[in-house]
This record gives structure tokens, sequence and C-alpha cells, in this order.
């Protein structure tokens, strides 16, 4: 059986390997032993893949080719012209490009990609689903996005060879012996499947994490300097990593980042708070019928999350990872650029934080060269572009 080695004695490979490398070697690589052992707990890069036991569909081939038609299909919408790609576009890093969403209405916050969504616990700028496919159904039934209801849905699906074929493939049934709600619920599950395949390539950090794992000072050195220095930055003095740590560069949790929610005059966008009350009157979270899975410790987290003061204008901590192709950034899309997001925590105004904010925020102060540097290391956490297996595959 083949043993796993221990990132300690992956660490102390890098620190012999810098040694025998020679001067020249260790001049290319400018982190520290620290720095590198911080590098590598990014790892690894695809995570695992495991089925989410609380949708029977997942994995499923069929269920796959079922969710794909339906996400790309306008008429899962109310007036035939908006489908799932219409803001989830795979030319646009799977978002749309605008500052804030637009379906049927005009929407109040930014558009989040739908790539590496597997791997998330929460769903949401405000966390209000706690799994992929029930975070589907609210665009379907919104009326502010694309408006339709569970006879829509029924309907199309009955109306479609293709997609009822698929259906009982998926689900063993037929549509017309189910609940519309539940045609619905499984609608949505199988465009999560689908969803589930939507994981982004790897990318310039990848190869540079995994050569120091394995100690390859050489390949190492061939990650670009200025990424090197704007992981210093990333890692130490800017505390990035703090928030942005593990493989998917997210820890899945909600912070404030001193962005305003304010909508409008007397209009809020309370976050967190607001999607916590939204989550435990869902029927459709993991504690509801829906939930396919027979144990009850899928819902755990459910139970434990909790309306606080601290939770007002919390925001979702966003995955780095893509980050090149969703611009404009932050939940309600107010920063056009990367550089704008670096601005934005190099001068960041500590009177937008509440007062249970974020201690660790504080003005970077970062220099032009500074910002740049940082900038080139976030930019390797994106595939190249034109790489072969990106998510273009998809389409």
């Amino acid at each position: 059986m083949k043993r796993r080695r221990h990132p300690f004695l992956a660490f102390l490979t890098v620190g012999a390997a810098l040694i025998s490398a020679g001067i020249a070697s260790a001049d290319s690589l400018l982190l520290t032993p620290a720095e590198v052992a911080a590098v590598i707990r990014h790892s690894p890069w695809p995570p695992p893949i495991k089925n989410d036991p609380s949708n029977r569909a997942s994995g499923s081939d069929a269920a796959q080719a079922l969710g794909r038609a339906l996400f790309f299909d306008s008429r899962l919408s109310r007036n035939g012209t908006l489908s799932c790609a219409s803001c989830h576009d795979p030319e646009q890093g799977w978002t749309d490009g605008r500052r804030k969403a637009a379906g049927l209405s005009r929407l109040d916050r930014n558009t989040q990609s739908v790539i590496n969504s597997r791997f998330n616990r929460w769903f949401g700028w405000d966390g209000r689903n706690d799994s992929l496919w029930a975070h589907t159904i609210g665009p379907i039934v919104d009326p502010r996005e694309m408006g339709a209801d569970p006879a829509v849905v029924a309907d199309l699906i009955s109306g479609d060879p293709t997609l009822s074929a698929l259906y009982e493939e998926t689900f063993g049934t037929t549509v017309n012996a189910a609940e519309e709600e539940d045609v619905l619920v499984g609608a949505a599950k199988a465009i999560a499947a689908f969803q589930e395949t939507l994981v982004s390539s790897r990318t310039r950090f990848d190869d540079f994490r995994d050569a120091l794992a394995r100690g390859d000072v050489a390949s190492a050195g061939r990650y670009p300097q200025a990424a090197q220095r704007g992981a210093k930055i990333f890692l130490g003095r800017g505390k990035c990593v703090v928030c942005h740590v593990g493989p998917l560069f997210s820890n899945g949790e909600f912070a404030d980042a001193a962005v305003p929610y304010f909508i409008e005059p007397g209009r809020v966008d309370s976050g967190r708070h607001g999607g916590i009350e939204k989550l435990r009157t869902s029927p459709y979270s993991l504690m509801s019928r829906h939930n396919d899975s027979a144990d009850a410790s899928t819902a755990w987290a459910t139970r434990q999350v909790k309306q606080t003061h601290k939770t007002f204008g919390e925001f979702k901590v966003p995955s780095l990872r893509h980050l090149t192709l969703t611009a404009p950034y932050m939940h309600n899309g107010s920063l056009a650029t990367l550089e704008d997001v670096i601005h934005h925590y190099s001068s960041i105004d500590l009177e937008r934080l509440h007062s249970d904010g974020e201690l660790i925020l504080e003005p970077l102060g970062l220099n032009a060269l500074e910002s740049a540097d940082l900038a080139a290391f976030l930019r390797t956490l994106s595939p190249e572009p034109g790489s072969r297996d990106t998510p273009a595959r998809y389409r």
C-alpha cells in the first residue's frame, strides 16, 4: 500500500532540496520554509470527488444529461426567454459579467459563478440554502428571475419525450406519477448533478504548490517571481489566508468586508442575517422530506446556525479560483476589476465595519509594485486562457 507523505516531511524535503540545489535555484524560490508549508496546505486540486448524499441523482449519467438539457432550456422560465445559462454563461466563467443579476427583473446582487459549486457547504451570498439542489430551485421559481412554478416544470418535462425519458431513467418513475413539487425538486437535483461536473482546471499555482510538496525546487522556481512576492503578501501581511484558505481558497463562511450593504435609500441588504431566516423557513432545506440521505447528520450544520448581530451585513467568502473570469466582484458587483479589489483592501475604510466586524482587517497600504505582485499571484489561481481541459468542454 502506498503511504501518503506527511506535510511536515514534504516541508523537510523542500528544505533539503533547497540546500542541495545550489544558490541559483534557491534564489529563484523566494518563499520561506514557513510560507512553503502554508502554500502546500492549499491542496489538493481538484479535491476528492464525492456524491452528494442528499441528492440521489448526484453522480448519475442520466441525471447529468437531464440537468444539462434543463440548464440550457429557456422553456424552464415563465415566458420562455430565460434559461439558467442566461445568468450562468459558460463563455463568461459561468456567470453573466453584469454588476447585478438581471432576470425578469433587476436583482440586488452580483451573479455568482456555478463553477466548483459542488464543493460548497452554504449557497448564495447569504447562505440561504444548504445544498446545491435546493439553491437551484430558487431562481427557477423566483418571480424576479425565471418566474416558473412546479406546474411549468412538470409540463415541460412531461411534454418532451427526451426529457421525460431521462427523468424516468434518473428517478425510476414517470413525471405523471409524481407530485408537481417533487418533479420541481427532481429537476433541480438533476441540474445540480450537471453543475457538479463543472470543476475548474488546474492552474499555474497548482503546479507550483505540487512542485513544492514533492521537493522539486527547479520546477517550483519557474513560478513567476512577481507571483511569489504576491503570495508572500497573501500569506503574511495581507492576512488574506485567514478567510481564503484551503484548496478552494475560501473557508466557506461569511464575513464583513467593509462593502456597503445599502441597496438604495431606505433599503439594506442584511446578508447572512437574512439568509439564516430564509434557510430556517425553506421547505427544501436538508431538514425537509426532500433530503435523500437517511443519515440525519447531513443537516447538522443547518441545525446549528443562529441569527446574531454579527451576521448582519456579512456575505459569503467567495472562492478565488477562476476569479479572472468572474468580474465584477463583491456581493453587489461594486468593484469592477481585480485591481479595484486590491485597492479596496489596501485602503479599507474601517468605519464601514459594524461593531462586530472583522478585526483582522486593516488598511494594507500597498504600493504600486506590491499591488501588482498580489494581482500577479491571484491571476495564477485561474486556468490559463485556452487550457485544454477548461470548463468550456461542458458547453
